[in-house]
């Protein structure tokens, strides 16, 4: 026995106590101490093992700690099967959450009961992996192939109702999870019941193993594990027997341990843990979080206050008429009714938010008692300083005054009001109310406290906050305007949009930089092209065909036509016919001779266009570290997550590699593609992007 695991006889019942907190994670001491409490139990003559969770959870998973280290006996496969082999009867009582390897010993278990609040589930694919103690075999013998497909390929947990129609629990009880399982326990041997070895159990179906493996591949955009997955569950149904079965599934499971993807979410599921934990804000306490005012009811405005809303946290919006409040009441009572038949919240919720929990107006002196307001107006260094000019006059002392600017200098901003030490900008990302990310902006003069509480409101609002430096957009939106530059010079040489954007969503995005524009509205990037252009460097290349179609009143899906072409009532669009004699036009102006470009040399110039000017970014300090640049690109951009963010894919690819590729792209066009000098000292290092998250 080992400390992690206690061993007690009540009668004839051995009872197994797991005590490793937080989480009772199935670390080698856990396991070991399993084992030998199985084997104890056998030795000591008793008819039944109970085994449990003390504290607040069940088996919460794998020991995070033994990530990428040597496994060390006894295996959890083997420990799984163990369990299952006595000739005892087998109990778990669940509580808390029983995640991957946990649910996997509720599985080998030969009966489960659970409290009311339990969840559970395989989350394995989404580190790149999947099931490898008998998950992908035990499961679709209990729940039938169909529903296992569905819970193992998504990631999803299931909560204890829906388990016990599937068949994963055999009972629901209120209560005390050692009591409750020793309870089911006695009832059980009273029944007379005999051992029911899940493994044991018949299995059968009509399922298109083929057919289930290429749509689960197209739903995660080209993710391994979950179609992988499949194959271990159709290994349950084909082979000769349960053994086989397992072997298969072990074999699967190490052909994805050695895949790029299981590197790239290894790194994304840490990175997301890391990203808020900055060294400078030890110690420092946020400010206090119980009203927050909003500036503009637009669809961003109107989707920060839903945001806040849905995290208990009332809302004062100011507009300038009462016209434009009763739109923007409009739109945050859209959002929330979208919620309320997500089941996401209840009628009376609904009822409370839009109520009570939302203030309108267009008096500032109703912000008077907030303790952070954002403003969401027009994207106009002049419209921004006066509304933080009013703001510095109305709100109290204390209170963070927050920019949503996705461009603009914070600092000038700041510089509007008295208190610059409580300016921050917070730019959130649309539609506000749903997308992850949130880039907590540091001014010049922004206090720890300031950015301590930016960084609580990410939290409350369930976002990932990245902390960012000043420049021009900041680190996503730098970074973006990069790549699809990048794209857009492509297309100048002869590419096709309609090629590029292909190559981009088989590479994982879910869209193309050139339907992505569309989608956002061309309008946006071209008066940012326009406030830049008296300061662009004459060296760099200048494609026109964008303005071009900008200066024809084609703004993309809000104009029903753009690079595609948009029909009301169906979902995306075709190709635009006149883009191509607007690329012609601009390649005849400018004296290019368009060339033939293969997919392959599409994607890499995309990649390593976002990587250069990434390394950039840190190497300025704008980001801090190489995850900070990963977890915006994830969460902001819709970079595939199972390559871990642009960084960490240049560590997969190899840092001299693609140094090279840049070089060579440079002798053409020197100024865009001038190698960052990060990137350079990396190489000559020998070092990599992640060993800069280390220090």
């Amino acid at each position: 026995m080992t400390d992690a695991i206690t061993y007690e006889r009540i009668g004839d019942i051995a009872v197994l106590k797991a005590q490793n907190p937080p989480v009772n994670a199935l670390g080698v001491d856990v396991r070991r101490g399993l084992l030998a409490g199985i084997e104890q139990a056998e030795a000591d003559g008793v008819k039944a093992v109970l085994i449990y969770g003390d504290g607040r959870t069940y088996f919460a998973g794998a020991d995070i700690r033994e990530f990428g280290k040597t496994p060390l006996e006894p295996y959890l496969p083997d420990l799984c099967n163990r369990i299952e082999a006595s000739p005892l009867i087998v109990v778990s009582a669940m509580h808390g959450t029983a995640l991957g390897g946990g649910l996997e010993i509720a599985l080998s278990s030969h009966y489960r009961v659970a409290v009311p609040s339990a969840r559970m589930g395989l989350p394995e694919v989404n580190l790149g992996l999947m099931p490898g103690a008998g998950g992908t075999q035990r499961l679709p013998r209990l729940t039938g192939v169909e529903a296992a497909i569905g819970i193992i390929t998504s990631g999803r947990q299931v909560d204890a109702t829906e388990a016990l129609e599937l068949g994963v629990v055999d009972k629901i009880t209120e209560g005390d999870p050692r009591e409750i399982g020793l309870a089911y326990v006695k009832e059980l041997l009273d029944a007379g019941v005999v051992r029911r070895a899940t493994g044991e159990l018949p299995l059968a179906s009509g399922v298109d193993f083929d057919a289930e493996y290429d749509r689960v591949l197209k739903k995660g955009r080209g993710q391994l594990s979950p179609a992988v997955a499949v194959r271990g569950i159709q290994a349950a149904v084909e082979a000769d027997s349960f053994l086989a079965g397992m072997k298969r599934e072990r074999e699967l499971f190490m052909e994805l341990m050695e895949t790029d993807q299981r590197q790239g979410l290894i790194h994304a599921f840490f990175s997301e843990r890391a990203v808020s934990k900055l060294p400078e804000l030890k110690g420092v306490e946020s400010r206090a979080l119980n009203a927050m005012g909003v500036i503009g009811g637009g669809t961003m405005g109107a989707g920060i206050a839903t945001a806040a809303l849905l995290a208990n946290l009332p809302v004062v919006l100011i507009e300038m008429t009462g016209e434009a409040t009763a739109m923007a009441r409009g739109r945050i009572e859209g959002n929330l009714e979208g919620a309320l038949k997500r089941g996401k919240i209840s009628q009376e919720k609904y009822d409370h938010l839009t109520g009570e929990a939302l203030v309108l107006s267009t008096d500032y002196a109703a912000l008077s008692d907030v303790d952070l307001v954002v403003e969401a107006v027009f994207e106009s260094m002049d419209v921004k300083r006066d509304v933080f000019g009013k703001l510095d006059a109305h709100c109290k002392p204390g209170a963070v005054l927050a920019s949503n600017t996705s461009y603009l200098d914070v600092d000038e901003i700041a510089a509007a009001t008295s208190r610059p030490q409580d300016v921050v900008g917070l730019h959130f990302f649309s539609p506000a109310h749903i997308m992850k990310l949130l880039e907590v902006v540091v001014a010049k003069e922004t206090s720890p406290e300031t950015l301590a509480t930016g960084f609580a409101l990410g939290k409350l609002l369930k976002k990932v906050a990245v902390r960012s430096g000043i420049c021009d957009g900041f680190i996503g939106n730098r970074i973006m305007n990069a790549y699809r530059r990048a794209a857009e010079y492509m297309v100048l040489d002869g590419a096709s949009p309609y090629q590029v954007d292909k190559v981009v969503t088989g590479f994982g995005f879910p869209m193309g930089p050139f339907a992505m524009g569309d989608l956002a509205g061309l309008d946006i990037n071209w008066a940012a092209r326009k406030r830049r252009a008296p300061t662009r460097d004459a060296r760099e290349r200048v494609p026109m065909f964008y303005e071009m179609l900008c200066e024809g009143g084609d703004f993309g899906q809000k104009t029903g036509k753009g690079f595609y072409i948009y029909e009301e009532g169906k979902r995306g669009g075709v190709p635009n016919p006149a883009v191509a004699e607007l690329i012609a036009k601009d390649q005849a102006q400018q004296g290019v001779t368009a060339r033939d470009f293969s997919d392959e040399e599409v994607l890499r110039r995309y990649m390593c266009a976002m990587v250069n000017e990434a390394a950039k970014v840190v190497g300025e300090g704008i980001a801090q570290r190489s995850l900070d640049v990963d977890m915006v690109m994830l969460f902001g951009y819709g970079f595939p997550r199972f390559f871990g963010g642009p960084l960490k894919w240049a560590d997969i690819q190899g840092l001299e590699a693609v140094l090279a590729d840049i070089k060579s792209y440079a002798r053409a066009d020197d100024f865009f593609w001038a190698p960052a000098p990060l990137l350079e000292q990396l190489v000559a290092e020998g070092k990599s992007f992640d060993d800069l998250n280390k220090g």
